[in-house]
């Protein structure tokens, strides 16, 4: 069954010849060819300042761009983030942007003495990482600690189920044939709308 999809492009850099960026087009491609409707946010291209206190956080005037992405999340059923791995985690500017966007009374209501509400119920999403490590290296001896904070502490919170991940390793050394193989990867997941 057809569905609403956002492909959230988290690279920081514009440039087109980035990989994050084939494959973010190849995973929105099989998702139009699929029937599924797809809108996209493309967080380099987005003007909005970086959250400084809890304050701003909670009751902070969210910036324009941010209000619009938030209706796009809103408008979805399948979120798809596409980033390269910095430092063991999403780049600064990707992790400013879900700060200012799964905000309270966005993604998250609180309540008192209890765990917070997460209002993305409904939602899933998939995430695809490129690294320069070996994706298993990631997984299983740093335990993908970035990922997993992106997927437990932001996006299960909010109430976003299932949360589903493709880890792309060894981005520099790959040849052409591993890139292709991973951009038809990439386009028969969009395909199936996961």
């Amino acid at each position: 069954m057809p569905s609403k999809i956002v492909v959230i492009q988290g690279h920081p850099d514009c440039a087109p010849e980035r990989f994050c960026r084939a494959l973010a087009d190849a995973y929105a491609r099989g998702a139009a060819s699929a029937g599924h409707e797809v809108r996209r946010i493309d967080v380099a291209s987005l003007d909005f300042p970086l959250l400084r206190t809890q304050t701003d956080f909670e009751r902070g005037i969210v910036p324009p761009a941010i209000a619009e992405a938030q209706e796009t999340i809103r408008w979805a059923d399948h979120l798809t983030f596409v980033y390269p791995l910095w430092l063991g985690d999403a780049p600064a500017l990707l992790k400013g942007f879900i700060e200012q966007t799964f905000r309270p009374g966005f993604a998250l209501r609180y309540r008192e003495g209890r765990l917070p509400y997460g209002l993305l119920k409904g939602k899933s999403a998939r995430l695809i990482v490129t690294m320069g490590m070996p994706a298993l290296v990631y997984r299983f001896y740093f335990f993908a600690h970035g990922l997993r904070n992106l997927e437990r502490n932001v996006l299960s919170y909010a109430g976003v189920s299932p949360v589903r991940d493709t880890l792309i390793g060894s981005i520099k050394s790959m040849d052409r044939a591993t890139c292709e193989g991973w951009l038809a990867t990439a386009e028969s997941l969009g395909r199936r709308g996961v």
